[in-house]
């Protein structure tokens, strides 16, 4: 994956996110002893083995969703007030937020949604998104009295009409 060019305020790519991740959460047999490697080319090196315990992955998994968040704020640096409502301009940093918070919760399989997770999007909503309203009017059920007419009205005029085209067709007329 070849890395994003470096634009503003130092964004980091979704590969430097990742190179950050391995790294930090040790899945990269950097520290791995390789005696021996060089001796035989069918060999590999040993892969280092973790004892994942809920508190390690818990706290692998809060540290990623921590640069998870920190990218969308960078992201978000460069969209203008009058476009946070705008789906078009918000919807990558966004989508890029949900699909880091799942992702990473999948791969340390932490389970998705999660409370951490949650208020991150919580935040998200509360420190962007607040003022946006809806600019199309919300439609909402008449009432009660006057769905009833809608209703019945229909049902009473069918039988009415009913017996109008057979009134009107007992004339005894034929018809081309």
């Amino acid at each position: 994956m070849a890395p994003c060019a470096q634009t503003g305020s130092g964004r980091l790519s979704r590969g430097l996110l990742l190179l950050w991740a391995l790294l930090g959460t040790g899945l990269c047999h950097t520290g791995a002893e390789v005696e021996g490697f060089g001796q035989d080319a069918r060999t590999s090196p040993p892969v280092a083995v973790f004892n994942w315990t809920a508190q390690l992955v818990e706290e692998t998994y809060t540290n990623i969703t921590q640069k998870c968040w920190e990218f969308f704020v960078d992201l978000m640096k460069n969209v203008t007030v009058s476009d946070l409502c705008e789906w078009k301009v918000i919807s990558r940093p966004y989508s890029f937020l949900q699909t880091c918070l799942e992702t990473w919760a999948d791969h340390l399989h932490y389970g998705y949604p999660n409370a951490l997770a949650e208020r991150y999007i919580f935040q998200s909503h509360h420190r962007y998104f607040h003022n946006c309203t809806l600019e199309h009017q919300v439609y909402f059920d008449p009432p009660e009295d006057v769905l009833l007419a809608m209703i019945i009205a229909p049902i009473c005029l069918i039988p009415f009409l009913v017996t109008l085209v057979i009134w009107r067709s007992k004339d005894g007329k034929a018809q081309p």
